[in-house]
């Protein structure tokens, strides 16, 4: 008797596709078990109950952020220990960044990194010749009227702790404080020149919103922060394909990228925990991740699939372009509540983007924010 298993991902080609399409590969390998996946939307993806999803569905795509949440409340299954051992191990050498440690907690694997991702930077190969290679020259492009960039309050947030991550200070590292007042200024003096200088309506779009404007008309060719999709960068996604690189150079480099990205985990609910684990192993494997769930649109985790040159080829070069960028990216504490934290936190960013706080009440309101976090741990 077949064994059904039902996940679910978000809406995109990159989130669906990619796990629609192993699933059918994976019926020549498993013929028994049956993988039917849905989807939600991005913004479900980020915010939606895991305590509802857990209890309809064996396989979950989820953001790291997630998993301390979720690990000390029972939601997922634990993956190690569970004679996938030796799987766990190699899968742990081909991790792009810290991709695979972010689905770790309290000394268990709860997920594992099938999508790997940070801010990085894109443009239009056929507009731009020479794309900015750092602050200075993104904001002199900018200035130009050239220059989209998302800054919705997830985005923004993000980018906050990307600047300021690169001019030397990590976010949330001292308790009680989000960013020190000199680095939250500096990181905000550019990033309120580049809001300035882009579009009104940037301050309400997402990554995907500004990829689809940069790949559609002439009048955009750059855009220095915003979450990495493969899909724009290969033939037939849109009229004109996208280039992404590293994320213009700071004083540390192209270091302190937001690491984002998705994984794989498994319900402990689920009535069919050892055929659902299995998959999710095969899901990350190496050949699969740079078989079926890239040609599926997937933008895979494993490094074997980054390093890959088919993978390489139909993207422009996309995962050897922003390697850097994604090794040195910077992991968002380990917090059971951090997402709650995140999303009182983002609004604030984007706000102050839009002149209604000047940077003295940005950094009393976010440390404020983070204070209380730690009080109600």
């Amino acid at each position: 008797m077949s064994v059904v298993l039902r996940g679910i991902t978000w809406e995109h080609a990159r989130g669906y596709g990619s796990v629609a399409s192993a699933a059918v590969a994976s019926r020549a390998v498993v013929p028994d078990v049956e993988v039917r996946w849905e989807h939600r939307s991005l913004q479900a993806f980020a915010d939606q109950s895991l305590e509802e999803l857990v209890r309809a569905y064996d396989l979950l795509v989820i953001d790291h952020p997630h998993i301390p949440h979720a690990a000390e409340a029972g939601l997922f299954a634990r993956l190690d220990g569970t004679g996938h051992d030796d799987e766990l191990a190699v899968l742990a050498t081909q991790s792009v960044g810290r991709s695979h440690a972010s689905y770790a907690h309290a000394g268990g694997q709860w997920g594992l990194a099938t999508d790997a991702a940070a801010q990085v930077a894109a443009y239009r190969p056929d507009l731009l010749a020479d794309p900015p290679r750092d602050w200075p020259g993104v904001l002199a492009l900018a200035e130009e009227g050239r220059v989209l960039w998302p800054y919705k309050p997830v985005d923004a947030y993000s980018s906050l702790i990307t600047v300021a991550a690169g001019n030397g200070e990590d976010a949330l590292r001292t308790p009680g404080v989000f960013l020190s007042r000199a680095a939250l200024g500096e990181a905000m003096e550019t990033l309120r020149a580049l809001a300035r200088a882009v579009p009104a309506e940037c301050a309400g779009w997402n990554p995907i919103q500004t990829a689809d404007a940069l790949s559609q008309g002439d009048r955009f060719c750059y855009a220095p922060l915003l979450f990495g999709y493969t899909n724009y960068s290969r033939a037939g996604f849109r009229p004109h394909r996208l280039r992404y690189i590293d994320i213009p150079a700071s004083r540390r480099g192209v270091h302190g990228s937001l690491l984002g990205g998705a994984g794989v985990a498994v319900s402990a609910r689920t009535a069919h925990a050892a055929e659902a684990i299995a998959h999710a192993f095969w899901l990350a494997s190496a050949e699969v991740q740079a078989g079926a769930y890239f040609d599926g649109g997937g933008q895979p985790g494993n490094a074997v699939a980054w390093d890959d040159e088919h993978t390489n080829a139909e993207t422009l070069d996309f995962f050897r372009a922003t390697r850097a960028t994604l090794e040195g990216a910077y992991l968002r504490p380990r917090w059971t509540s951090y997402i709650e934290v995140q999303n009182a936190l983002s609004p604030l960013v984007t706000a102050a983007l839009c002149g209604d706080l000047d940077d003295d009440e940005l950094c009393a309101r976010l440390d404020a924010g983070v204070r209380a976090h730690e009080e109600d741990r």
